[in-house]
């Protein structure tokens, strides 16, 4: 028997997306320990030909070498079940799709990379950053914890975007300039197809071309 295992965290929609380049990157490394998915809440005990294991049947189970990834969208349960496998000791690998590159950025624990993401020179990335399909991150940017891009991102350089913030598909995030970087505030969003020409303040929500506050009625 191996002596790790290895936990993809969610079991829906996104987890089933990531699983497969979970597996597959493990597969290519010519690691073959155990992998199952983790879900505090499914009914099912197998999802695609994986085991479903709650948190607690994940840590009692016979390997002493315990990994995780986190594969939910929602940024504050990710947030919650980051800290959880910390103070457990069980660290986080990093998820990365086929024809992805990471070119001179550095990304903190846990980050998920589907296919054809490309991020580039001098750029720093919180922990558990989700970015999707064909998503961008030029030069220079800063991006911090628990961070989400939807499909198809284009996150141009000299950009901040703070803790929880997510970027709907699509979106274009103009690029700032040295020393005066476009600033995406904590837990703001970006809704799809968005184009940022500016800052956007904590907590606001922005949509259109150019983007602006969404009014709700």
């Amino acid at each position: 028997m191996s002596s790790k295992i290895y936990g993809l965290y969610g079991a829906s929609g996104f987890g089933q997306e990531i699983m497969f380049w979970f597996a597959r990157q493990l597969e290519r490394a010519g690691d073959n320990s155990r992998v199952v998915y983790i879900d505090d809440g499914s009914d099912k005990p197998v999802v695609d030909g994986f085991d479903v294991l709650n948190y607690e049947a994940f840590l009692a189970q016979p390997e002493p070498e315990k990994f995780a990834t986190i594969a939910i969208a929602n940024s504050v349960i990710r947030e919650k079940l980051d800290h959880k496998l910390q103070r457990d000791g069980i660290r986080q690998i990093p998820v990365c799709g086929d024809y992805s590159f990471v070119r001179g950025a550095t990304l903190a624990e846990g980050s998920i990379l589907s296919a054809y993401v490309d991020i580039t020179a001098n750029v720093s990335i919180g922990r558990c950053f989700h970015a999707n399909t064909y998503s961008y991150v030029g030069h220079d940017c800063v991006i911090g914890d628990y961070v989400t891009f939807a499909p198809r991102v284009s996150c141009n350089g000299n950009v901040h975007i703070e803790d929880h913030a997510y970027i709907g598909t699509g979106a274009i995030i103009k690029q700032g300039l040295p020393g005066k970087p476009l600033v995406i505030g904590k837990g703001a969003i970006v809704g799809m197809g968005a184009v940022v020409t500016r800052d956007v303040p904590p907590g606001v929500t922005v949509v259109g071309n150019p983007a602006k506050p969404l009014v709700r009625s």
